[in-house]
């Protein structure tokens, strides 16, 4: 915990500004001879992402983007208070989102056409933040050695049939404590830390990165892992062939988890108009596209319009590993109300915290 904690300090110590146009400074809040927008982003594919670049040349407004890990933006905006520089906040994860609501830090947006892009299951209830595409996070296979039949639930890697065969994320990454606090929101606390135990029995390899889970999937290091999809849909974009393959896991129960990355305008923001603009952009069909140019096509991830056409690689996912349904039941919005405990949980059950 005390890692955790000062992983997250150092993040936000270190935390520094990646801008289109200016690249190294800080944001400002103004733009000479324009209209500008400063977004704080923990998603990690660099500033100049295909679809902030056409949203600029869309819009002509200025995009400048300061990056970092989810929670260490969370803290910075927290600090900052009604002097940060931030219009929008965007983030991989809704149980950062849904904090930042609960604490003042985003406004309710008023926009009919994100009511009309965004289902009510992908947005904040009071519509303080809303998601802009889904990472699906389910269970990655070694075809070679392991039947479909075998596979389940999250739950059932729990089982000692899967000693020495489990290759899993660190409880340091938000992907693990977001999974966890599902396991709670299902099982409560003593089933789920059950549960977990249950993964920690069976000797796991700890690694921190979803690439790696499935490279060591297919070199034989470990037969099965957890990770999100769109992992997998980098790699077979570069190699058709790739030899891993996904099993959608719970489907005869609560569904397959999932999280979002998802957007909302902070209270303070300068540039209020322009931080709609850019949402109702994001939710739009061009900025939902399959391609690199859309939110989701630039890293393979689902849409959250329902208009918008898959990827042509997700396309294949599901023709090859058949149709899901996502794990609704959990709100999205109640993420946040989840990750103390899972943090906890994962502490107790003796999860390993560090790469291992």
């Amino acid at each position: 915990m005390r890692k955790l904690v000062l992983s997250i300090l150092i993040g936000v110590l270190a935390l520094g500004g990646v801008f289109l146009g200016q690249p190294n400074q800080e944001p400002v809040a103004e733009a000479r001879g324009g209209r500008v927008l400063n977004i704080y982003s923990s998603r990690h594919y660099g500033a100049l992402e295909a679809p902030f670049v056409a949203f600029q040349e869309a819009t002509g407004i200025e995009v400048r983007v300061s990056d970092g890990e989810p929670r260490a933006l969370l803290e910075r905006l927290r600090a900052e208070g009604d002097r940060t520089p931030a219009d929008i906040f965007l983030a991989i994860d809704a149980g950062v989102l849904s904090l930042a609501a609960e604490e003042g830090l985003l406004q309710p947006v008023e926009s009919e056409i994100l009511l009309n892009n965004i289902d009510e299951s992908q947005r904040d209830p009071e519509n303080r933040w809303f998601g802009l595409s889904q990472r699906v996070r389910t269970i990655a296979y070694n075809p070679e050695v392991v039947d479909p039949s075998e596979l389940s639930t999250y739950e059932a890697l729990a089982d000692p049939q899967w000693k020495d065969r489990l290759c899993l994320r660190p409880a340091s990454h938000i992907y693990t404590v977001s999974l966890v606090s599902s396991l709670i929101y299902h099982h409560g606390y003593d089933e789920a830390l059950e549960i977990v135990k249950g993964w920690v029995a069976n000797n796991p390899t700890y690694i921190n990165s979803d690439t790696r889970i499935i490279e060591t999937i297919v070199a034989g290091g470990c037969d099965v892992g957890i990770v999100n999809h769109y992992y997998l849909a980098r790699l077979k974009s570069q190699d058709p062939e790739y030899p891993a393959a996904l099993f959608w896991a719970n489907q005869d129960a609560s569904g397959t988890f999932y999280n979002v990355n998802g957007a909302g305008i902070t209270a303070n923001a300068r540039n209020y108009d322009e931080a709609v603009e850019f949402l109702e952009f994001m939710s739009s069909l061009e900025g939902q596209a399959g391609t690199p140019e859309g939110l989701p096509g630039v890293n393979f991830e689902f849409p959250t319009n329902p208009e918008a056409e898959l990827n042509e690689i997700l396309a294949q996912f599901i023709e090859e590993f058949g149709e899901f349904e996502l794990d609704l039941e959990y709100p999205l919005w109640e993420y946040g109300n989840y990750q103390e405990d899972a943090v906890r949980l994962l502490e107790e059950a003796g999860y390993g915290f560090d790469e291992g």
